[in-house]
């Protein structure tokens, strides 16, 4: 309906009246509806001020205000939720004791020690022996404490990492299983001495009664530490977060520091380990005899195969899943020394006494 006002009203209440009556019959005039939060204002151009349309805030962005000209980014620690109107604190990420994953590498770890340490005692217990002596009692009792303290050191990839763990890591693995490997090289080269000298009179004996092999394990182990070292003086280890692989988590873990050194460290281990596979499988074919060389060739091939299986999947993986597959690569060429050389001789000592004798041992074969 409309409202006809004259132009020229004759008392100020006509006009006030006709303000009231044209005001009334105003129909309020909205191009486009208001952007609530979460979205921003769009103008596109050739169209008036007030159209524009309304587009959601990109990814971990927010906007929690209508008609927002420009949406906020969330903080690196921080990420937008669903609606993209509020910023989330991220959750930090890594392998815990309290996580079943980190849980049962630990309880595998802690019980693969005892189960070493149970070896050892058996050996202690058995020491006068035949088949402890002709497996060489002193590097037997190295290696296990040494694989006792590679199952150990596994736990240190667990829980909360901070600088000091992040460095303990990377070290104390890769002088322990210098240990470990060095170890089995003296046995081998024992092993393989043992019988020159057989075949060869007394040219030998003394290298091999002397304990002069035993000597092979801190020089091997001083190797690694100077390289060690020299990686903790170029670029130690040290805590990384990881904010961008999964959404909605930080994840913390350690990083390597000098890949070189980090590298130069494993491959003096793959030396090592190859050095020790060559010598005792090229002994393998030895009379039986107080030959081991077959153990340790399976040890050490058992070593190998777990590493080189697991290296390339560990490389393609990120965060704490990468940290168990390094922990269970630790468990898993620990293991296998342990079961292929120590295992049989446990068997003979335990269920089997009436052949841990010297003349059973110098039979043909024993196991």
């Amino acid at each position: 309906m409309g409202v006809i006002c004259s132009e020229t009203p004759s008392t100020s209440c006509e006009l006030n009246q006709c303000i009231h009556e044209l005001t009334a019959a105003m129909v309020p005039s909205v191009c486009s509806a208001d952007c609530g939060p979460g979205f921003r204002k769009f103008r596109q151009e050739g169209m008036s001020v007030c159209c524009f349309i309304c587009i959601p805030c990109p990814e971990n962005e927010i906007s929690n205000d209508t008609n927002m000209e420009q949406c906020v980014k969330c903080p690196e620690d921080q990420y937008a939720n669903t609606e993209q109107n509020h910023c989330i604190h991220k959750a930090v990420v890594f392998l815990s004791y309290e996580d079943p994953l980190g849980m049962a590498l630990a309880l595998m770890a802690l019980c693969f020690s005892a189960f070493t340490a149970l070896v050892l005692g058996v050996f202690l217990k058995h020491n006068d022996t035949a088949i402890v002596k002709a497996n060489n009692r002193a590097l037997s009792y190295i290696l296990l404490m040494s694989l006792m303290c590679c199952f150990l050191c596994s736990l240190l990839f667990i829980g909360h990492p901070n600088s000091a763990t992040c460095i303990l890591q990377q070290i104390t693995f890769g002088i322990v299983f210098t240990v470990a490997i060095s170890t089995v090289l003296a046995k081998t080269i024992t092993v393989v001495l043992a019988f020159k000298v057989t075949a060869c009179g007394r040219r030998m004996r003394y290298i091999l009664v002397s304990g002069t092999l035993n000597y092979i394990i801190p020089l091997c182990t001083l190797i690694q530490i100077v390289l060690c070292s020299i990686w903790l003086a170029a670029s130690p280890p040290a805590i990384d977060t990881d904010g961008e692989s999964e959404h909605g988590h930080i994840i913390i873990v350690c990083n390597k520091g000098s890949v070189i050194a980090f590298y130069c460290v494993i491959g003096y281990l793959a030396c090592l380990t190859l050095g020790s596979f060559t010598v005792a499988f090229l002994a393998r074919n030895l009379p039986d005899t107080f030959n081991e060389a077959k153990f340790l060739t399976f040890s050490m091939l058992m070593f190998c195969t777990v590493w080189i299986t697991l290296l390339p999947v560990y490389h393609s993986t990120k965060g704490k899943v990468r940290v168990a597959l390094e922990i269970f690569s630790i468990l898993a060429s620990s293991v296998g020394m342990l079961g292929c050389i120590f295992v049989p001789k446990c068997y003979i000592i335990l269920l089997r006494p009436d052949k841990n004798s010297l003349q059973k041992i110098r039979e043909k074969s024993y196991f």
